[in-house]
């Protein structure tokens, strides 16, 4: 059992094929689509060599530019800070560069097959990450209301977790049709899916996370919805989502996006990175050996987009922070989309106002981190009285809410992330630098394990981000509130433009918060395969029939409509 409170029922046969995060809402298989011999599609041998311009270096605009690139146009990349966007690892100043931390995203499910397979195509590698009470995590220590409870497994926990746990899968099972719609999900029941999902929308779109607790009598205790705020299931606390859609926590329960987690081997920058340097195998146009970097100036990306308008011909043309201006056939925005609002001048003329008013609805959750590197990782030295680890993975209701421990092995330097906080827990971190933040983390912990002194470990500078803080994110990652659902699903459905007028056309969204899986690599991955689909048709490609792209099946499997009226 990999989870605090697990997911809702244990599957009985291990030998059924993995989930694939490519539902609910749209039930597409990219995986697939990404495996098939055939590729993803071809342009008219006219348009071969033809710009495109690419905005944000992230994991969205890295993917995207690199598939455009095989097709045979020549992706131009623009990126304000540095490749990787919220695939961001550091190392520590005077430290062994092995050391590294991971601030943004750090955990990956299995779930993520889209995402995999560009893991699996630069040669990274990946581990279990130790997540509370997963099988690669020594030990955990659930910390409330000043009382602490160690434990090597859920069993070790005392009855009211387990209450907890029942609970949160008797409100699943009744309330959202969980089993259901996990059998449907494993055998790929596109037309099952569709149907369960499209009773539940209209349901619960306008009920909040903590609401759909409240409305089961399993949640009748107020007691067993503190906890379950507190510890939550897979990563930990979910109190801080309790104000958004209860459609986002069912996204995560069913595409199982919660478990069984893994950590990319050197950080996960290394991803976008390597992409960015890739020659690829197969490609279009473009002489065998060439990359990214060698499609641009000494290797590196233009920088900062600050005008986007329309011009003559329908054209979008892009002026950058170096002042200069050029003009495409077609862009992908791929930065975060309140960049549109604040920092980028825009034309209203380059979206829908439809589109523009679901992008200042946007909701985005806030994220800090803070991490400091250790001699070794000393948490496994034994306590003399009880036997147990002198120090765990830890959950509380503190400051820090979630410590993680993080290991290259028992002889060589370790790093700890001290404190993991998203949203209002966020936002107590704001005014402080990182050397207070780690003052009153250090107290905090201090207070669970009185007999370990962290700080006479500590062998450089903490590291630490809120991103709420970063000039160019503002935000860690979208979170729909209740009513949103429409929303979403005009900003993910955008990059199928034959219902927009002409002069609607021709810049496409993609990226984490465009996604139906906002806070996972896989929806930045999946947004810009839809993104790489809408390029190619608006320059006239098309797939091959026998591997049909997201545009080609999208009237099958388009998401639920609902009524604007």
């Amino acid at each position: 059992m990999t989870s605090t409170v697990p997911n809702a029922v244990e599957h009985a046969d291990e030998q059924q094929p993995p989930i694939t995060m490519f539902g609910p809402d749209f039930p597409y298989a990219y995986d697939d689509f990404l495996a098939h011999p055939a590729g993803l599609g071809q342009i008219p041998a006219g348009e071969h060599g033809t710009e495109v311009a690419v905005i944000g270096g992230g994991l969205s605009g890295i993917v995207a530019a690199y598939e455009l690139m095989k097709m045979g146009l020549k992706p131009v990349v623009y990126e304000a800070d540095e490749i990787g966007g919220r695939l961001r690892t550091v190392g520590f100043e005077g430290c062994d560069p092995s050391l590294t931390a991971e601030m943004g995203a750090m955990r990956f499910p299995p779930s993520s097959t889209a995402l995999q397979h560009y893991i699996d195509l630069v040669g990274l590698e990946t581990r279990p990450f130790p997540n509370p009470l997963a099988e690669a995590t020594p030990s955990t220590v659930v910390d409330l209301k000043g009382e602490s409870h160690y434990a090597e497994t859920a069993a070790d926990l005392p009855q009211v977790y387990r209450d907890v746990a029942a609970a949160w899968n008797k409100c699943l099972d009744e309330g959202a049709d969980f089993s259901d719609m996990n059998r449907a999900m494993r055998e790929r029941d596109v037309p099952r899916i569709r149907e369960i999902w499209a009773k539940l929308v209209e349901k619960l779109d306008n009920q909040t996370f903590y609401g759909f607790l409240c409305d089961s009598e399993a949640f009748k205790s107020f007691r067993h919805r503190e906890i379950f705020g507190q510890v939550g299931f897979g990563t930990g606390g979910w109190d801080t989502d309790f104000p958004n859609s209860i459609l986002e926590i069912l996204r995560v329960v069913y595409t199982e996006a919660d478990d069984h987690h893994r950590g990319i081997v050197g950080g996960s920058q290394q991803l976008p990175v390597r992409l960015w340097e890739r020659e690829p195998e197969k490609i279009v146009h473009w002489a065998y050996g060439t990359s990214l970097a060698q499609l641009h100036e000494n290797g590196e990306p233009r920088p900062a987009v600050t005008r986007l308008h329309r011009t003559t011909g329908n054209r979008i043309t892009v002026t950058d922070a170096g002042g200069d201006i050029r003009t495409y056939k077609a862009a992908i925005f791929t930065a975060q989309s309140w960049m549109l609002l604040s920092k980028i001048a825009c034309d209203d003329s380059l979206f829908p106002i439809d589109h523009w008013t679901a992008i200042e609805r946007t909701h985005y959750m806030e994220s800090s981190k803070l991490f400091v590197p250790v001699d070794r990782p000393f948490w496994l030295d034994k306590d003399e009285d009880t036997g147990r680890d002198v120090m765990s993975m830890t959950l509380t209701d503190r400051m820090t809410r979630g410590t993680y421990l993080l290991d290259d092995g028992p002889d060589r330097p370790a790093v700890i992330c001290l404190s993991y906080t998203w949203c209002d827990d966020s936002l107590k971190w704001l005014p402080l630098s990182a050397n207070e933040r780690m003052e009153v983390m250090l107290k905090s912990l201090g207070e669970i394990y009185p007999k370990v002194d962290i700080r006479k470990h500590i062998i450089g500078n903490p590291v630490t981000v809120s991103w709420e803080n970063e000039p160019y994110f503002m935000g860690a990652f979208k979170a729909n509130l209740p009513g949103h659902y429409r929303y979403q699903r005009r900003l993910f459905t955008h990059f199928v433009q034959d219902r927009l007028p002409a002069d609607k056309r021709g810049i496409f969204l993609a990226g984490d918060d465009i996604s139906w899986t906002a806070g996972w690599a896989e929806g930045a991955v999946q947004t810009a395969l839809n993104a790489v689909w809408g390029v190619m048709h608006h320059f006239g490609g098309e797939t091959d029939p026998a591997n049909p792209g997201p545009g080609d099946v999208y009237d099958e499997i388009a998401p639920v409509e609902l009524p604007e009226d």
